[in-house]
């Protein structure tokens, strides 16, 4: 089975006509267009869906997949994930992660000293947060931002910060 990657958290039905409530966990605002195909695995089985109706309602994703039409085709899939194949990523810019590419990275400051590892990244608004798990410390945030991220390296595993005063006490 190849690396798959979720998009999304099926979180409830909506209505009688098939439609799922998806909490999205992407930022690619074209993963659930009409015509895309996502993977659900169930019970150790995969199950290939194709998207046929896609809207927003109250800050989630509802949408409808190809032969799936009445609720009691979809109920089965509520707090399922769906994913992506690797196949499916999309080509990024310069400076853009996928997250599964930065988390379990080691932190260093420029002098080399070893800082941690990134553990999680937290989206709270105009930048990514990166929470970097210290042995023995408290947990520091940094946040993704030129000043204080000067080198990134996904090959190695291995991250670069000049952190501003204050930043790891």
């Amino acid at each position: 089975m190849t690396d798959m990657f979720n998009v999304g958290k099926i979180v409830n039905t909506h209505g009688i006509k098939g439609e799922v409530k998806v909490y999205r966990i992407t930022d690619f605002d074209d993963r659930f267009e009409i015509g895309n195909k996502l993977i659900l695995e169930k019970n150790d089985k995969l199950v290939d869906l194709k998207i046929d109706g896609h809207r927003i309602h109250k800050g989630f994703d509802l949408l409808h997949f190809e032969g799936y039409d009445n609720i009691n085709d979809v109920e089965q899939f509520k707090g399922l994930h769906l994913k992506i194949s690797h196949d499916q990523l999309t080509e990024l810019d310069e400076h853009e992660f996928y997250y599964h590419e930065i988390i379990d990275c080691g932190v260093y400051l420029t002098n080399g000293d070893y800082i941690g590892v990134i553990k999680e990244i937290l989206s709270p608004g105009a930048n990514d947060v990166w929470v970097v798990d210290r042995e023995k410390e408290k947990d520091v945030l940094i946040p993704y931002i030129a000043d204080i991220v000067k080198e990134v390296d996904v090959s190695a595993q291995k991250v670069t910060i000049e952190p501003m005063e204050g930043l790891l006490d």
